[in-house]
């Protein structure tokens, strides 16, 4: 991908500060200020990060946000919202949602180009190819891709990169704190209960029942443990 970033802001004087900042950095940003050519032009050529206010005209950037998560060849790119919402509960939705980051307004232009800088690097993909299999599952690091029985399965970058920490290190409980740190870093708008929405997603998707899982098990007052099970080493492979 290249480091073309899609700044999303129907205010032209924050959409002209933000690409200044932006590029200054080093980055290509081409600015939208409304949603209905986005879509189309990201899947033409795909940018390494999407930057979304929410309200804007044409449509909603949280339903934006739901069609590139639900699209195959967009799902795994990141996304920063840059909103006025800043409610406790528009956070959490914007996480449901598939955001990896979100940032308030008013905001510091050196803050925000430090907090792309930081998402793009929690989704750079090891240089050394590794590939985890065990039962039906096979978890694919290099092309951060997830494959249920022999189905690719689409995943956010977050959720790839949660299920492949979990999974590498079997047998072990990690408390929410610390799946914070390991997965989403210096992140500031996630808290523990971001663990348990992505846990939940993740389930999902590689559980046969979500409900009572196989795999990634709740340890009550102590966090989560990834379980593979004794009839199924795993196997793994460069």
């Amino acid at each position: 991908m290249s480091q073309t970033i899609f700044v999303l802001e129907d205010d032209a004087d924050i959409s002209r500060l933000v690409q200044y900042h932006l590029e200054s950095a080093g980055f290509t940003v081409k600015p939208y200020l409304a949603i209905n050519q986005i879509l189309s032009d990201a899947e033409r050529q795909p940018p390494a990060l999407f930057l979304l206010d929410i309200m804007v005209p044409g449509g909603d950037g949280l339903d934006l946000c739901r069609r590139l998560r639900q699209n195959p060849s967009l799902s795994i790119v990141p996304i920063i919202f840059l909103t006025a919402r800043a409610a406790e509960n528009d956070r959490v939705h914007g996480l449901e949602m598939g955001a990896d980051d979100y940032i308030t307004k008013p905001f510091a232009t050196r803050e925000l180009v430090a907090r792309v800088k930081a998402v793009l690097r929690r989704f750079e993909r090891p240089s050394t190819p590794s590939i985890l299999r065990f039962e039906q599952i096979e978890i694919d690091a290099s092309a951060m891709q997830l494959r249920v029985e022999g189905q690719l399965v689409t995943t956010t970058a977050t959720e790839f990169r949660l299920l492949d920490y979990l999974a590498r290190h079997p047998g072990r409980v990690f408390s929410r704190d610390h799946l914070l740190d390991a997965v989403w870093g210096d992140a500031r708008f996630v808290t523990p209960r971001s663990v348990d929405v992505y846990v939940r997603r993740i389930r999902e998707k590689i559980e046969v029942d979500a409900e009572t899982p196989r795999y990634l098990k709740t340890m009550r007052g102590a966090g989560y443990r990834f379980e593979i099970p004794k009839s199924a080493p795993m196997a793994q492979s460069a």
